[in-house]
């Protein structure tokens, strides 16, 4: 099947961008959002992908220029569909790893056989362990010192009611000691079953761990044999292995699946046929997962753990637009909301960092001891996204911060935030309870973690029912009652939360003009008057 797409809707009159856009932040471009269309409607031909495809799965579409002018687009998924990674109208994977004749198919077969052999050993080693004698053997002796303990106290009691014979007192002595000398005989029984079990199971324990070795070894080189496979090109005409890439960029193997995303497999394809690379976007079709928050139909970045690096690489020799989610905003707009000898609260614009990062321009610490103040003696005591915008207080001593960062660490301190809902949730307030951790692959995501995620508690109240572009949304005031990273994001987003992402989140729902999230009310003690400081700004948006 021919794998470049043609558009079958009419896209006369529609330019082509003129830079590639940046994987990791972009608004889709409209050529992109009509293959996205066109591929949901082609995917549908294949039942068993389709079905697959509904428990959720990222997609991704390239739009391309072929040699003669011409311009379509290619379409590619992540990892497996349908337990394929080969199936028609989709670009082929980079490396195909799972062909049955194959080198990683074979070695994975006798991987396989390892570990058979493995569990195999282990249920034998198990069933004839040391240990288990071990503990069979206190359990007997315990019986045993138990069973003497009360023959012992029959005696006391027989000796404390007098009248005993010479030779009723022997025999009780005779009694105690042949239950000494039992236990002794027993003891030494026991020591010597455990002895000849190690003696037999050594040999056994030995070709275990000599097992183990060697799957871990095999798995290693076999890993590392596949990274060298996937030979990645870019916009140049150079080629670089996965191993390599990493290496270079990272200091580090590739994870698991890295090369096996949509994005990569869509460039290293038109780089093969002489497309020329015009615009891309990925996005999600199907369940949302119960961790991650991925929406059916939304578009997304591509990941930072494993693509990165590649299309870094890859992207060479492209007019890439610059990540304006890494520029950093205009801190010129920064206004001073309140101030003493103690303290001093901005509002901070979107865009801006709190603190110095690895990117994103002057942050608000920044801006205040170099430009405000002219002083290091300056310190923000929490924290804002660098799109949320809004209250952000800085002490300008270490004392008054740490006594700051303690009023915030307790909750004492009040905290409203404005947002604009891409949608109204079903109820006018109430509380989100989900907890959160990090998700380590996709850095700064975070994760809804029922097992180990930290309490997040969010109290929230609908004040209107807006018209945004077109669409019903909802003016929402959130109290954060704990203060985790991303908290009113993850739960205004999350379908277990208010399912309905704030506009303008690139990282939980669409790519907008700015997050519509403003820090908008701040109530706290004041660290040395005492007094009750109360500061509010007003909402940049939603009037």
């Amino acid at each position: 099947m021919q794998l470049l797409h043609r558009f079958r809707q009419d896209i006369t009159g529609i330019e082509p961008p003129l830079r590639f856009n940046n994987p990791f932040y972009y608004l889709p471009h409209r050529l992109c959002v009509i293959a996205a269309d066109e591929l949901r409607a082609f995917l549908l031909a294949d039942e068993a992908a389709a079905a697959d495809a509904a428990n959720g799965k990222m997609f991704g579409v390239l739009v391309v220029e072929d040699a003669k002018g011409g311009i379509g687009f290619l379409a590619a998924f992540s990892g497996l569909l349908a337990g394929r990674n080969m199936i028609d109208g989709f670009v082929p994977p980079v490396f195909n790893f799972l062909s049955p004749d194959g080198y990683f198919k074979r070695e994975e077969s006798e991987i396989s056989s390892l570990n058979t052999k493995i569990r195999e050993l282990e249920t034998v080693c198990n069933s004839s362990s040391t240990d288990a004698l071990k503990i069979a053997m206190e359990q007997e002796l315990s019986a045993m010192r138990e069973s003497m303990r009360k023959s012992k106290q029959r005696r006391d009691a027989l000796r404390a009611a007098g009248n005993l014979t010479a030779d009723e007192e022997a025999a009780l002595i005779r009694e105690s000691q042949f239950q000494k000398a039992e236990l002794k005989r027993l003891t030494a029984s026991w020591k010597m079953r455990i002895a000849d079990s190690a003696k037999e199971q050594a040999p056994l324990e030995e070709e275990l761990k000599n097992l183990k070795e060697e799957r871990k070894q095999r798995s290693a080189a076999l890993q590392e044999w596949l990274f060298m496979q996937f030979r990645m090109k870019n916009a140049i005409g150079e080629e670089r292995t996965l191993l390599d890439i990493f290496s270079s960029s990272r200091g580090t193997l590739p994870p698991a699946g890295a090369g096996e995303c949509a994005a990569p497999k869509l460039l290293q394809y038109a780089y093969l046929q002489g497309y020329k690379p015009l615009s891309m976007a990925e996005f999600w079709v199907g369940e949302t997962p119960v961790h991650e928050i991925r929406r059916n139909g939304c578009f997304y970045g591509s990941c930072k753990s494993k693509c990165e690096p590649i299309l870094s690489y890859m992207l060479q020799g492209l007019d890439v637009e610059e990540n304006t989610l890494e520029k950093g905003g205009n801190i010129t707009s920064l206004s001073v909301l309140f101030e003493d000898e103690y303290l001093v609260v901005v509002d901070k614009p979107s865009g801006v960092l709190s603190v110095p990062g690895i990117v994103g321009g002057m942050s608000v610490q920044q801006w205040l001891r170099e430009k405000y103040l002219g002083t290091n003696e300056l310190f923000v005591v929490h924290r804002l996204d660098m799109a949320t915008s809004g209250i952000l207080v800085a002490a300008k001593s270490i004392e008054v911060y740490k006594a700051m960062q303690q009023q915030f660490a307790s909750r004492q301190v009040g905290k409203r935030y404005m947002a604009l809902l891409d949608g109204v949730p079903a109820c006018n307030s109430g509380v989100v309870e989900l907890p959160l951790s990090s998700d380590y692959e996709n850095r700064p995501l975070q994760r809804v973690d029922y097992e180990t995620g930290k309490e997040a508690v969010t109290r929230y109240k609908i004040i209107d029912i807006l018209d945004y572009e077109g669409k019903r949304t909802a003016l929402v005031q959130f109290e954060p009652l704990t203060g985790r990273t991303h908290q009113l994001r993850v739960h205004a987003a999350h379908p277990c939360g208010l399912d309905a992402p704030i506009i303008g989140d690139a990282l939980y729902g669409t790519v907008g003009e700015r997050l519509m999230l403003h820090a908008s009310e701040l109530k706290f003690q004041h660290p040395v008057s005492g007094e009750v400081v109360e500061i509010v700004s007003k909402t940049p948006f939603g009037n």
